[in-house]
């Protein structure tokens, strides 16, 4: 969640150190800073909120170096004030830390009954204080220092430091949080994210558990938790630095929801060859030897569960539940050999669902992961990966991730059906021909934007929101309820349609503006006795419908956005597209900090 950044150069890093962090913005903050090594000496720069504020410190009292390290923080421990921003600095060290250190207080405790004062609330400064006291005390080397430190640490971590009296020469080590090194001429980069190197470098490798690097301006020796010396992997990155930048949108949400009909066209044509009717996907478990299907992620990447829960059982007629990756592991949950356990996850970072993933390979070797970045960790420790293919998702609420994550588990859904003979081929052609009008299908809604905004101003006086929606559109109504919450702080919450009398209907008034995902379908006549009962209460409907529920629901409410008609299996990845647009025209008109919204991260790396 928090980002770091680290330049070993022979030229000045400062600039480069704020480019990085910039890069990292995305993430979420609260606080960010900056520290060098200047004639031997540790000099540094941090300031709470957001990075013009500490650019403008830095503006009026600037700092030089060749080697030095930045951070933008996500508040854990410690209030998101400056005493708590890191970089954390000694006499001796200065560190940036992403994570969570478990057993701090115990090392803090001992720490100040030795006399050892502290600065911050944070558990990362006891990470500085503990190197400092080997260097210093027990007259360490900073290699040495920190790989004794960190033995002693218990839970998750990426660490960077600098040293005193060492103008070319940092140590980065990792466990839980990742990682990534970058190798350029005559200097190199770490980063918790491989993004922000690739403004620098396009040559990255990504340290393992418990590996520490020393790296300088001219070489990166990395070493394993044995103190032996290893090699890791290489990989380029092929990030396209306009996909970094809005362009002609005045936010990236904006930018990514209006990105969807091209990103939906590259799954396409990675998974599918259009022309012979064909899937064309990575090697898979054998179907005729899955029993059951577990479906794992958190927050947005949970709803893409939900939706998959019902496609499979449906169609491929596997018996399916949907986990939350934060709850998994903590219920000594029943896995078997034959399950097949799909994790799902934007970034491919999220620490509750690495932990999941951890758990269910000591019982099955089929997990197969559903990731946006292909290099992540989850990837790496996934027996087989799909890629979502959206490119670089950089606003903090999930847009394009979420519907290419919903695509790519129909993808893999129709291939079960197929290879388990539940459907013939007449049935797959025609679900691959209705995928392939799901481009056209998401630019025809996008044109009809103005009409959504019209919508949204019914939410500028309004407290709280109900989302509703039946069957497959259940889990749509959860994500929308969520969007809304993530960007406009309004209070939202979704609804199965059947359960509106079972409590919620409490809430209905005058005031309570409630958003119903009604097309036509088998379960349409159902939803509309629900919003019937929702009129007779005086609620203000918001009705999401396509031509037939609009004629038939026409004295219901006036303000109807009509969709395009499309069959029941493509309706939560095309319902999905209005309500970001609702979501996201809702924070306009009130004023929020779209992107970047207080108290959210984007990859939520702690658990």
């Amino acid at each position: 969640m928090c980002g770091i950044i680290g330049i070993v150069s022979k030229k000045q890093v400062v600039d480069r150190l704020i480019d990085g962090l910039e890069c990292l913005e995305y993430r979420g903050y609260d606080s960010a800073g900056i520290a060098t090594v200047n004639n031997s000496e540790i000099v540094y720069s941090k300031s709470a909120g957001k990075l013009d504020s500490l650019k403008n410190k830095l503006k009026q009292k600037p700092i030089n170096g060749y080697i030095g390290i930045g951070h933008t923080r996500w508040a854990t421990h410690g209030e998101p004030i400056e005493f708590n921003a890191h970089p954390h600095v000694t006499k001796s060290v200065a560190v940036v830390h992403n994570g969570i250190i478990e057993n701090f207080a115990e090392f803090k405790d001992a720490l100040l009954k030795k006399g050892i004062n502290f600065e911050s609330q944070t558990d990362t400064e006891v990470i500085a204080k503990l190197v400092e006291e080997k260097i210093s005390k027990e007259k360490c080397r900073p290699l040495e220092a920190v790989r004794l430190t960190i033995k002693k640490l218990r839970g998750s971590f990426a660490l960077c430091f600098i040293f005193r009296g060492h103008e070319n020469f940092m140590v980065a080590t990792r466990r839980g949080s990742p990682l990534a090194l970058g190798f350029g001429d005559g200097e190199n980069f770490v980063s918790s994210d491989a993004l922000s190197l690739s403004i620098f470098s396009k040559k990255v490798c990504y340290l393992e558990e418990d590996d520490f690097a020393k790296i300088t301006s001219d070489e990166v020796i990395i070493y394993d938790s044995d103190g032996n010396s290893v090699s890791r992997d290489m990989h380029t990155l092929y990030t396209d630095p306009v996909n970094l930048s809005k362009g002609k949108y005045k936010h990236f949400m904006e930018k990514e929801i209006f990105e969807q009909p091209e990103v939906i066209s590259q799954v396409l044509g990675t998974y599918l060859n259009a022309s012979k009717e064909m899937l064309s996907l990575p090697p898979l478990p054998q179907s005729t030897e899955i029993k059951r299907i577990i479906l794992i992620g958190c927050g947005t990447a949970f709803y893409s569960c939900l939706v998959a829960k019902y496609w499979f059982e449906s169609l491929s007629s596997i018996p399916t539940q949907a986990e939350l990756a934060s709850e998994f592991r903590y219920r000594s949950p029943v896995v078997s050999k034959d399950d097949l356990l799909i994790f799902v996850s934007q970034s491919g970072e999220t620490a509750d669902t690495i932990g999941a993933l951890r758990f269910a390979k000591e019982y099955t070797k089929n997990i197969l992961a559903i990731v946006n970045v292909e290099q992540s960790s989850i990837a790496r420790e996934s027996n087989w990966v799909f890629s979502t293919k959206a490119g670089p998702e950089i606003g903090v609420a999930s847009t394009k991730a979420f519907t290419c994550q919903l695509l790519v588990l129909k993808i893999l859904n129709i291939k079960l059906a197929s290879d388990l003979y539940k459907i013939t081929a007449k049935q797959r052609s025609n679900l691959l021909k209705g995928l392939l009008e799901l481009p056209r299908l998401f630019s025809e809604i996008l044109s009809q934007n103005e009409n959504i905004k019209k919508l949204c101003k019914k939410f500028i006086s309004s407290n709280s929101v109900l989302y509703l929606g039946r069957d497959i559109l259940y889990p749509i109504a959860l994500e929308g309820a969520l969007k809304l919450k993530e960007i406009s702080y309004l209070h939202a919450e979704g609804y199965a349609s059947g359960e509106l009398k079972h409590g919620p209907i409490a809430l209905i008034d005058k005031s309570m503006p409630l958003v119903a995902l009604n097309p036509w379908s088998k379960v349409f006549e159902k939803t509309l006795s629900n919003l019937e009962e929702v009129k007779a209460r005086r609620g203000r409907i918001i009705l999401l419908t396509d031509k037939k529920g609009r004629e038939l629901s026409k004295d219901l409410t006036k303000s109807i956005f009509q969709l395009p008609s499309c069959s029941d299996f493509l309706t939560p990845i095309l319902y999905s597209l209005p309500l970001q647009l609702i979501a996201y025209y809702t924070a306009l008109d009130k004023g929020t900090d779209v992107d970047q919204p207080r108290n959210l991260a984007k990859s939520v790396t702690v658990e």
